[in-house]
């Protein structure tokens, strides 16, 4: 492969990884808006429409609203949309990781990259999938420490816990958060970063 065919793959490569990650950003973006929209927040309810409680205030049935009832803050939400940013934070961090390796790829991966849109998106979603693992460790105390985040501890008695439990987990404060999205960056531009803590924690 000469300098010409390399310089062609490569804006192959990026073209398709830049389509690839917009897609999925795009996706994540809509779903948050609408998720965010249709839940019952701020006195809303499901369908989008302000849920209020009506009251007689006279003869004439003229009526008074009261939604004080209705308001929830955010702890209070339906769902925690975190695992949406988990994913996508560990998806740029594989964006990212492939962009900085590409011009060091032999000419023969860099072709076989070129060739395959699944080969090129999938270091991406891997990056997004080990992101999850890690927030699972996190939840599951199996790494702890100053730098990690630590997490709400969400009783689980029954089904109806463990779908509040995948609905409300939420690590404990804003810098938790922080860490969150930071470590799931860090797993995803580090594709050995996830599997050496699986090899290291199912080896004690």
């Amino acid at each position: 492969m000469d300098t010409v065919e390399r310089q062609s793959a490569l804006q192959i490569i990026t073209q398709r990884l830049v389509i690839f990650t917009s897609i999925i950003l795009l996706l994540v973006a809509v779903g948050l808006y609408l998720g965010v929209s249709t839940d019952p927040v701020a006195g809303e309810s499901v369908d989008g429409l302000i849920k209020c409680k009506a009251e007689p205030t006279n003869s004439l049935e003229q009526y008074k609203f009261d939604c004080t009832p209705y308001l929830k803050s955010p702890p209070e939400q339906e769902r925690s949309y975190l695992v949406l940013l988990v994913f996508t934070a560990g998806l740029l961090g594989g964006f990212v990781s492939i962009q900085q390796r590409l011009p060091r790829i032999d000419s023969k991966e860099l072709s076989l990259l070129a060739s395959s849109w699944v080969s090129v998106t999938i270091i991406p979603i891997n990056g997004g999938i080990f992101a999850m693992v890690l927030m699972l460790s996190f939840i599951g105390g199996i790494i702890q420490g100053e730098l990690f985040p630590v997490y709400h501890e969400v009783e689980i008695d029954g089904a109806a816990g463990f779908a509040r439990w995948l609905k409300q987990g939420y690590p404990m404060t804003g810098m938790d958060v922080g860490k969150l999205l930071f470590w799931s960056f860090v797993s995803g531009f580090s594709e050995r970063f996830v599997p050496q803590i699986i090899r290291n924690t199912s080896e004690k």
